[in-house]
């Protein structure tokens, strides 16, 4: 008889019973990724690990790999000591806002079942007196370091015992800025410079393509998607998936998952989506003029290229610094001639091993409970409109330079304004196949990554100015 039950429960505990129509449709979606990744060959990289996590994220795992363990964010009346409002936050760690009292109590908290890096971190933040009162989590069960404070500075946070499953550890890749960097830090060390540096003009073409990010921030703003949501989705015009991840978990972390899947799928679809809009805005006659050679960059360009960017885009943009910090550090090893070791790590074992966590992570924010909704189909239906957008601002400004008196007797190819958009070098290199289309001995590519570069500067520095002036919206 025990047998049986016990047979019985394991049956009763199968993850078939907990399907919903919402995961079978998510099956679909894998399929489909996994199509355009491995047999199309698009963006194959992250489009497998991404749809694989995805896939992983739509089995019912007993909350084994899923279980978005959340910790609670109180705030307290300065005046009162009451909690005015809790809102439930999943970073893992629990953020606590409130404003200094005169006499502030010292916070009591059972550290008992703290292992000793866990009691470290929790005195760690002792230094800012607090009172602990108590805090449940979304299942209404009493969380063990739940707290609220008195005499807290705002936007600490205090360590709590772990729980939760592989997503929840590896989702911190995301949340802490961590895979986003280090996937920029490997195109730093991977792209060569020289192209911008040898034609600065090329900046004006990659400010040009975030054209298509402001006219798509306003379009998902006047869809009803708030200020946060709409940069988020505004983002997928550059073309740029980490920024876009990175944007994305800062601003609208509900919307990380779609935001993802649209920015990475247009990224492969560059060959696909750039070629008709560069015929429709550009004259074969355009299409045909050829660029002269670019003049060789010495090292110290490239190397003091690297330093200033850094100093001068943080200090004006503090928030866009974990991207271009790491970006100018990787192009930095790559130009110094010194690290050939620490270069070929972050242009292979780092980049490869970042890009699988980035992808499977990604892909295991994908539920289908979450992704199948309306706005999930509006972030993709925007998505392409920011593509299109930054692909016609491009080449629009290029033509526009053309008519400027002192670059009349050189002018620019308008094809090589929709590698603006980022998306290196898959860009440059649509707009070199573009040109040769047109003229077999046209090459345009070494002309193409200039706005290339410039565009992934671009992005990057309009996502720091929406996180600076959008968060808490």
């Amino acid at each position: 008889m025990e047998l049986l039950q016990s047979f019985a429960t394991f049956i009763s505990g199968m993850g078939i019973f907990s399907m919903t129509w919402q995961m079978y449709v998510m099956w679909g979606v894998v399929l489909v990724m996994l199509y355009f990744g491995v047999v199309k060959q698009f963006e194959p990289l992250l489009m497998v690990p991404i749809a694989f996590g995805a896939l992983i994220a739509n089995i019912p795992d007993n909350g084994m790999v899923i279980t978005q363990a959340q910790r609670e964010v109180v705030s307290i009346n300065a005046e009162t000591g009451k909690v005015e409002h809790s809102t439930m936050n999943d970073v893992g760690f629990i953020s606590v806002v409130a404003a200094p009292f005169e006499e502030p109590e010292v916070a009591k908290l059972d550290t008992s079942e703290l292992t000793p890096e866990e009691k470290a971190k929790y005195d760690a933040a002792m230094d800012v007196p607090m009172t602990v009162t108590e805090a449940t989590d979304e299942n209404g069960q009493l969380i063990k370091g739940k707290v609220s404070v008195k005499g807290q500075k705002a936007q600490k946070f205090l360590l709590v015992k772990p729980e939760g499953g592989l997503f929840d550890v590896l989702g911190l890749g995301i949340k802490m800025e961590i895979f986003p960097a280090l996937i920029f830090m490997g195109v730093g060390a991977l792209t060569d410079f020289g192209p911008l540096l040898a034609s600065p003009k090329a900046l004006l073409l990659g400010a040009a393509a975030q054209g298509g990010v402001a006219f798509t921030f306003l379009a998902a703003m006047a869809l009803g998607f708030t200020k946060g949501q709409a940069s988020a989705i505004g983002i997928i015009g550059g073309a740029d998936g980490p920024t876009s991840i990175f944007l994305a978990s800062k601003l609208a972390p509900e919307l990380l998952g779609a935001i993802a899947v649209a920015a990475y799928t247009y990224m492969a679809l560059v060959p696909l989506i750039q070629p008709p809009f560069m015929k429709l805005f550009t004259t074969e006659a355009q299409r045909k003029i050829k660029m002269k050679s670019l003049r060789q960059v010495s090292k110290g360009e490239k190397l003091f290229f690297c330093f200033t960017v850094t100093i001068v885009t943080i200090l004006l943009c503090p928030d866009a610094a974990p991207l271009l910090g790491m970006l100018m550090f990787g192009n930095f090893l790559r130009e110094c001639k010194v690290t050939e070791r620490l270069v070929s790590c972050a242009q292979n074992e780092l980049m490869n091993i970042t890009t699988i966590l980035l992808g499977v992570s990604v892909g295991l924010t994908m539920q289908g409970s979450r992704f199948i909704q309306t706005e999930t189909l509006l972030i993709i239906a925007l998505g392409i409109v920011a593509f299109a957008m930054a692909t016609i601002c491009g080449l629009l400004c290029a033509q526009l330079m053309n008519l400027v008196p002192g670059w009349r007797k050189t002018p620019i190819n308008p094809l090589i304004g929709s590698a603006g958009v980022s998306a290196v070098p898959m860009a440059a290199r649509v707009s070199h196949n573009v040109g040769q289309q047109a003229d077999r001995t046209n090459f345009l590519l070494m002309h193409a990554m200039g706005p290339n570069v410039a565009g992934v500067i671009g992005t990057a520095v309009i996502a720091g100015y929406y996180i600076t002036t959008l968060s808490g919206h």
